[in-house]
C-alpha cells in the first residue's frame, strides 16, 4: 500500500493521512484531499445555505434530548467551560478569565476577606463596585453577600463592626 496518494481534484500528491477514509474505495482513502474535500463542501453549502439551515433546525426540533446531550457535553468539556467563563467575565466586567485567575493568585487563592478557599473555584464571586463597574477582588460567597446586604456602604460596615466590639463589653445576657 502506497504512502501518499494524487488528489482527483487538484493533482497534488500528498501523504494518505491528507485524506479522508473510504471504506468502499480499493486504497481506504476518498480519491480527493482534505483540502479540496472543504472546498467543495463549502461551495456545495453556500449554493444550498437555505435548504441545509432548514433541515438542521427541522432534525433539532425532531430530536430535542439529543440536542440537549450534545449542548450538556460540549459545554462540560474543560475548554468550554473557560471559553464560557471567558466570555462572562469580558462581557460582564471588561476583563478575561486570565485576569481573574491571576487577581486570585494574588490574594492567596481565596477570599479578599476572610481568606477563605473554597472546594470549587466556581464558588469564588467576583466582587465590583455598582458605581463604577471596577473590580475589587474576589470574594467567598458570606462575604459577597455580607457586603450586599450593607449595600457596600463602609458607613454601615463601621457601625456593624463598632456594635459588635460594644456588645461583648455590654455583657447583656438573656435571663432564662
Amino acid at each position: 500500500m502506497p504512502f501518499s496518494k494524487t488528489c482527483r481534484a487538484c493533482g497534488d500528491t500528498r501523504p494518505l493521512d491528507q485524506f479522508y477514509r473510504d471504506a468502499a474505495a480499493r486504497d481506504g482513502r476518498r480519491p480527493e484531499c482534505k483540502s479540496c474535500t472543504a472546498a467543495r463542501r463549502k461551495a456545495w453549502y453556500l449554493a444550498n445555505r437555505e435548504r441545509e439551515i432548514a433541515r438542521v433546525k427541522k432534525w433539532q426540533r425532531e430530536n430535542p434530548g439529543r440536542v440537549n446531550d450534545n449542548h450538556r457535553r460540549n459545554n462540560a468539556r474543560p475548554e468550554r467551560k473557560r471559553a464560557l467563563r471567558d466570555q462572562y467575565y469580558r462581557r460582564t466586567f471588561g476583563i478575561s478569565a486570565d485576569d481573574v485567575d491571576a487577581l486570585l493568585e494574588a490574594q492567596g487563592g481565596g477570599c479578599a476577606i476572610c481568606g477563605e478557599r473554597p472546594a470549587r473555584v466556581a464558588s469564588l464571586h467576583l466582587d465590583h463596585c455598582h458605581e463604577t463597574g471596577a473590580v475589587r477582588g474576589i470574594l467567598c460567597l458570606s462575604c459577597n453577600q455580607g457586603l450586599g446586604k450593607f449595600r457596600d456602604d463602609p458607613g454601615l460596615l463601621d457601625a456593624a463592626a463598632r456594635y459588635l466590639r460594644e456588645g461583648v463589653t455590654r455583657g447583656v445576657t438573656a435571663e432564662r
